[in-house]
């Protein structure tokens, strides 16, 4: 039977790979699980694999932080060297982070056959480190697993149709296999609420910016919700913006199941996620885009 690198670091991926993992087993593959460690919070990462059903990674690289150019080094390295050791089949990398496309290069330059779940998403903006790290996964890659037909789309026009197949989009298989009815909800999420989240070097690393955005949050008519990724408490800290405002409360992040939960009982979700785009355009629940643009403009047009 096949043997499949299955390459994982940030929590967008932990919620693609759940569905996959899954498929493989039931394939019979025998799957070897890297996790890169770029996301290492037990909320942004072990929680998620496990509200997914991911099992515990086979291998944990541990690279944590660092500049892009450090960071990927190190996850290249670390990715060669198993690909070297256990000789997989194939290797599958998800969406648009370092760990993506070191996966990638890591794997086509040692002439292993390479899957992209995720292919041709486009924001066109190649100030974003995701946008460029998407275009070179899916250059590199010999297969490429597109979402939507907009992304099929954007891969034709590349000269990549060949490579391309339309898959449909493996984080509604992950959101479907949650039952919100049994998930535990925290206690400020009663009444009417927004839920936002903010993650974006574009939002969070110029102070007056993000001071901007919490304000506007801060201004809303009902209670909203700031859930922080670390490196956004980190920013807040560092720019003295404060713990929030009267109708402004920021949290700490939640698990998968937890976030769903409480943005499918909000009034509306205001987030620069693009995985959150799509959970909130899936559950029917509306959606602000803190963003100039976005690679999912389904979710602008539903």
């Amino acid at each position: 039977m096949p043997v499949v690198m299955n390459v994982v670091g940030a929590r967008p991926q932990f919620i693609k790979a759940g569905p996959v993992s899954l498929a493989l087993a039931r394939a019979g593959a025998t799957e070897l699980l890297v996790h890169t460690g770029q996301h290492y919070d037990d909320l942004m990462s072990d929680a998620v694999m496990a509200d997914v059903g991911l099992r515990p990674a086979d291998f944990n690289l541990g690279v944590g932080s660092g500049s892009h150019g450090a960071q990927t080094a190190r996850m290249l390295e670390g990715i060669e060297g198993l690909i070297i050791e256990h000789n997989p089949d194939g290797v599958v990398t998800y969406g648009d982070t370092n760990s993506t496309v070191a996966a990638a290069l890591a794997a086509t330059k040692l002439g292993v056959f390479t899957a992209h779940v995720e292919a041709g998403l486009r924001s066109f903006n190649r100030a974003m480190p995701e946008e460029l790290n998407r275009v070179a996964t899916d250059h590199l890659s010999d297969l490429l697993l597109a979402p939507t037909q907009t992304a099929m789309a954007h891969l034709d026009r590349e000269g990549l149709s060949e490579r391309s197949v339309l898959t449909g989009d493996v984080m509604v298989d992950a959101l479907i296999s949650i039952d919100l009815n049994t998930v535990e909800k925290p206690d400020w999420a009663t009444g009417s609420y927004f839920v936002a989240t903010i993650h974006r070097p574009s939002n969070t690393d110029d102070p007056d910016r993000l001071r901007a955005v919490l304000g506007a949050l801060g201004s809303l008519d009902h209670p909203t919700h700031l859930l922080a990724h670390p490196r956004l408490a980190q920013r807040i800290d560092d720019f003295g913006l404060g713990a929030g405002s009267d109708h402004l409360t920021i949290h700490d992040p939640l698990p998968y199941s937890g976030m769903l939960s409480v943005v499918s009982d909000s009034m509306g979700l205001l987030t620069d996620s693009g995985g959150l785009q799509k959970e909130a355009f899936i559950l029917g629940v509306p959606c602000t885009t803190i963003r100039d643009e976005t690679e999912w403009p389904e979710t602008l047009s539903g």
